[in-house]
């Protein structure tokens, strides 16, 4: 098997792995928007750790890395999401 397909076919599977791990969490924590069993700081990393895997997908010299650059984007975005439905929740909760 060619060198390039297998980087390309495990990436891809990476990328399925860590989709369908991470996206039913998120989804859940957005429609419920119950944030009680989340540490702040962990989604706060898992942010920064996804925008800087989206950028070093975007950038990468000569040809983008796809499957590093959309799986970290749908990730980045959830995490940012939830971020702000935590912090949202931790302020409104202090205030009671």
């Amino acid at each position: 098997m060619d060198q390039g397909l297998f980087y390309e076919i495990c990436g891809i599977i990476a990328s399925v792995c860590m989709i369908l791990g991470y996206l039913p969490q998120a989804i859940k924590t957005i429609r419920t928007r119950n944030t009680d069993g989340i540490a702040l700081p962990t989604f706060l990393m898992m942010g920064i750790g996804g925008l800087a895997f989206t950028l070093q997908g975007l950038l990468h010299k000569p040809d983008i890395i796809w499957s590093l650059f959309l799986t970290n984007l749908i990730t980045t975005t959830c995490s940012l999401i939830v971020f702000g439905i935590k912090m949202h929740n931790d302020y409104f909760n202090k205030k009671s």
